[in-house]
């Protein structure tokens, strides 16, 4: 018997070189079904919204802070819209093919806030986003970050927080405001209200956002006394 490649177990042997090919097999396996859920559709979807953003905040930046042409800020938008249509499909495609992931459940929400604060920032910044409107884009960016802190909390917890109907109409109204705003200018030169209809619906998503971040806070604050309890 040869030594190097067998040892005692009970009454029988084990094959250490089987063994070692056997758990290298499974290590190929599990890193090719990581790469697949990775590289799914839904998932790539969710990368082309996060390259996206450059892609506006730049066509903003240089129309705004550079003084380039208008019709920047309708590529802008154009992309813009094409991002928020993958938020829709990439959720719709992971549930229809069953490619849900923790990967995507954890990239997704990212992708999202990443987009949604560079926009607010850039828009602050070109003016677009001013006075008073200023605290609708805070109150936004703060329950971002209030929201990604609690996610964070429960989660090593193992508490799990659905998003809620109400949420998801509040991204809505939250991309359509932007949407108007990107357009900005150019928009106003179409239609005089462009501008006034997206700081209108800035403030009514300020307002759902509030609303569907204290339901966050609210759910954190009860586990988290449940723990200390605990």
């Amino acid at each position: 018997m040869d030594v190097a490649s067998r040892t005692p177990f009970g009454s029988g042997t084990v094959d250490l070189q089987a063994a070692a090919v056997l758990v290298e097999r499974m290590n190929i396996a599990t890193t090719r079904g990581t790469t697949s859920r990775a590289m799914s559709l839904p998932n790539i979807l969710t990368y082309g919204r996060i390259a996206a953003i450059p892609v506006v905040v730049g066509c903003i930046y240089a129309q705004s802070i550079l003084d380039g042409p208008l019709w920047l800020r309708w590529v802008a938008v154009a992309i813009f819209i094409a991002a928020g249509v993958t938020d829709y499909l990439d959720g719709y495609y992971a549930r229809i093919w069953n490619q849900q992931s923790a990967f995507g459940r954890m990239l997704d929400p990212i992708a999202d806030k990443l987009l949604v604060a560079s926009c607010l920032l850039m828009l602050a910044a070109d003016g677009i986003i001013h006075g008073w409107s200023l605290w609708a884009a805070i109150v936004i960016l703060c329950r971002e970050i209030l929201v990604s802190g609690l996610r964070e909390y429960l989660a090593a917890l193992r508490v799990s927080v659905p998003v809620t109907k109400l949420a998801k109409w509040k991204t809505t109204v939250q991309l359509v405001a932007i949407g108007f705003l990107l357009a900005g200018e150019a928009g106003d030169q179409v239609v005089p209200v462009v501008t006034q209809i997206g700081l209108l619906l800035l403030w009514a998503s300020a307002l759902l956002t509030m609303y569907t971040g204290y339901d966050y806070f609210r759910a954190g604050i009860h586990h988290l006394i449940k723990e200390d309890e605990g």
